[in-house]
C-alpha cells in the first residue's frame, strides 16, 4: 500500500503498487481479501477508482457499519500495509475510450467510484466524447472527489457534474434538500434522442429509481448500464 488519503469523514482512497498488473478498464473491480492472525478471512469487492495504469492502483472505501472489511480499510490500514486482491473483475460496466457516443453517470453516495474511473480514464486517454455526471449526496462534505471534480470541471469543456443533495444544501442553493428526480435528470442530462450510453451506480434502490426515471424519459433500457450495492454483502459500499 503506497499511499492513503481522506476524502471524506467516512471515505478514503487507498493507492496500491501492484508488480505485474495486467491493467484495468475502466468500471471494473477488485475482490480484496483479509486473514486474521486465527485464520479467519473476509473478502469484499471494490470498484477501481483510477484510470487504467499499470503497477499502480486506487480503491476508495467507504465505512460501512458493521462491516467485516471496511471498516478496516477506512480506519485502520496505512501505508506500507500489504493486500490480498485478486482481479480485474468484470466486463459489463465497463467504458472503454474507443466509445464515441455521449455519456451519462449517475451516481449515488459512494457509488460515485467506477464513474470517477471512466471521468479520469476519459481524460488520461485525451478523449472528446462529452460526459455529464449527476451525483447524489446527503451534504456537500459527503462527496467524494470533491476538489479534484471541481477542478476537472474547470479545466475541461467536455465534463459536465451537477448534485443533488437529500439532507443539506451548500449556501444559496437553488434546490431544496431531496431526492434525486426527472426535473434534476431532465435539466442536466443528456435528452433521450441523444442516445447516450448510461452507468449508474449507487445503493440498490436509487439505482432502480433513476435507471426507472431515465426510461420513463424515452431512454432505451438497453444503454442503461447499472452497479448496485447494500447496506452489507458482496459488495461492501460498492467501493
Amino acid at each position: 500500500m503506497a499511499q492513503v488519503r481522506t476524502e471524506t469523514e467516512s471515505a478514503r482512497s487507498i493507492v496500491l503498487d501492484v508488480p505485474g498488473w495486467p491493467g484495468h478498464v475502466t468500471g471494473q473491480h477488485v475482490d480484496v481479501r483479509l486473514t486474521a492472525e486465527d485464520g479467519y478471512a473476509a473478502q469484499r469487492s471494490y470498484s477501481v477508482a483510477s484510470a487504467p495504469e499499470l503497477d499502480r492502483l486506487e480503491l476508495t472505501v467507504q465505512r460501512v457499519p458493521d462491516g467485516e472489511v471496511s471498516p478496516y480499510l477506512a480506519d485502520v490500514a496505512e501505508a506500507g500495509d500489504q493486500l490480498e486482491i485478486r482481479g480485474p473483475v468484470g466486463g459489463y460496466f465497463t467504458w472503454r475510450p474507443e466509445a464515441v457516443e455521449p455519456v451519462l453517470l449517475v451516481a449515488g453516495g459512494s457509488g460515485i467510484v467506477p464513474l470517477m474511473s471512466m471521468i479520469r480514464g476519459r481524460a488520461a486517454a485525451n478523449s472528446r466524447v462529452p460526459f455529464r455526471l449527476v451525483y447524489s449526496a446527503r451534504t456537500p462534505d459527503d462527496v467524494i472527489y470533491a476538489q479534484e471534480l471541481s477542478r476537472r470541471v474547470r479545466d475541461d469543456r467536455g465534463l459536465d457534474v451537477a448534485f443533488a443533495y437529500t439532507r443539506g444544501t451548500p449556501a444559496g442553493w437553488p434546490r431544496p434538500p431531496g431526492r434525486l428526480d426527472a426535473a434534476l435528470l431532465a435539466e442536466v442530462g443528456w435528452p433521450a434522442d441523444f442516445i447516450p450510453a448510461v452507468y449508474i451506480c449507487g445503493p440498490t434502490g436509487f439505482v432502480e429509481a433513476a435507471a426507472n426515471l431515465l426510461v420513463a424519459q424515452g431512454h432505451e433500457p438497453q444503454r442503461i448500464k447499472t452497479e448496485r450495492f447494500g447496506p452489507t454483502g458482496d459488495r461492501e459500499a460498492a467501493a
